[in-house]
């Protein structure tokens, strides 16, 4: 028999998906019954999402200037708080916890309406819009890199860490191996749903400037756009390295864990599954994102010495070439960076997570549940 029914909403993207779905299968395995709330977007992911059902909800994006644009996001998004209403009278869930993104907007402003328990979970190091204008409201914070303050919002929130997906903790069971004398070397380069267009232009450039010894170990595991992928295995192609190229990777997690090195953004979910997993990375933060999350989210890896940041702006093909050959050239440095980021992960956070969805749901305090984990 279901213990009791929670509500997780997110945006469509990845980055917010992944740690919902980490928290759904941790939920699952505790009794509960997990339903999902979200957009369109999420249908290539939302397919193997564990939740009992999945309930589109109807959102907009507050970014525009234009009065009118304005009036037309809220008149949609007042729209998805009714949907999201009757979404929650229909199933009552226990709780809501929300992901980020605009699409958790109407399900955790109709759940504050309605006096069910609300929690946020903000996986990066800076919040996010859309977390921030629920922070006032919700009953809790859940934070992937937010700190515990004083503040009115650090005063209820919990440094839970970025849940992850079962397949990164099975993932997190291989052992790295450096890659030594004339080994295969594997590196895995991917942008996320943003930014992947870079990584196609700048990549199998700086690849192509390498030494032809260092080359012939290079297997590449690459994302790129769907129009980019042919043009990305052709130059690949012409320089004789063996190459897999798609838009996106079901199975990402065991290539992490496959790879000697990792080139990536990063996002709080790439960062997490990297350190869970420990693998050696460069990490290039999306340098549009608007609070510039991604750089402080790979300033935390970067301290802890598992990997290195190099801005967008820096990065020429001969400064890539230059940064992946003296890894290459460098097994012992490689070992202690995969030693060092698996230092940082967080492993536990989807339990961790789960026991304050179980607090909140039950109308406990964020002090209540302090008092009771053990620092």
């Amino acid at each position: 028999m279901a213990r009791g029914v929670i509500l997780l909403a997110a945006g469509g993207t990845g980055g917010h998906l992944f740690p919902a779905e980490a928290l759904a299968h941790e939920l699952n395995a505790r009794g509960w019954t997990v339903h999902l709330a979200t957009d369109d977007r999420a249908e290539r992911f939302a397919g193997h999402f564990p939740a009992a059902a999945v309930h589109p909800i109807r959102s907009a994006t507050l970014g525009s200037k234009n009065p009118v644009a304005l009036l037309g996001a809220f008149w949609k998004i007042w729209r998805g708080v009714r949907q999201a209403s009757a979404v929650i009278g229909r199933i009552k869930p226990d709780a809501v916890v929300g992901f980020g993104g605009y699409p958790t907007l109407p399900p955790l402003y109709a759940a504050t309406r309605r006096k069910v328990p609300t929690l946020i979970h903000e996986q990066n190091a800076v919040m996010g819009r859309a977390n921030r204008a629920l922070a006032s409201r919700v009953d809790a914070i859940a934070g992937g890199f937010l700190p515990q303050d004083d503040s009115p919002v650090g005063a209820k929130t919990v440094t839970t860490g970025n849940p992850v997906r079962p397949q990164v903790l099975e993932a997190a069971k291989t052992a790295y191996v450096a890659s030594a004398g004339d080994d295969p070397f594997r590196l895995l380069v991917f942008g996320g749903s943003q930014g992947a267009q870079f990584f196609s232009d700048a990549v199998p450039a700086a690849v192509a400037l390498l030494p032809e010894a260092l080359r012939k170990r290079l297997v590449i595991t690459q994302q790129a756009r769907a129009d980019d992928v042919g043009r990305v295995k052709a130059a690949y192609a012409a320089l004789g390295v063996g190459v897999e190229v798609s838009p996106f990777f079901s199975d990402m997690a065991a290539r992490i864990a496959a790879a000697q090195l990792v080139m990536s953004r990063s996002g709080a979910s790439t960062v997490s599954e990297i350190a869970v997993i420990g693998r050696p990375a460069l990490l290039v933060p999306y340098p549009y994102a608007l609070d510039h999350d991604q750089a402080a989210n790979a300033a935390a890896l970067a301290a802890a010495g598992g990997g290195e940041v190099e801005p967008q702006s820096s990065l020429s093909p001969e400064r890539i070439a230059a940064l992946i050959g003296a890894l290459m050239d460098d097994p012992e440095r490689l070992t202690a960076m995969a030693a060092a980021a698996k230092s940082v992960g967080k492993p536990d956070a989807a339990r961790l997570l789960a026991d304050l969805t179980e607090a909140i749901a039950s109308r406990k305090t964020v002090s209540d549940f302090r008092k009771g984990t053990p620092a």
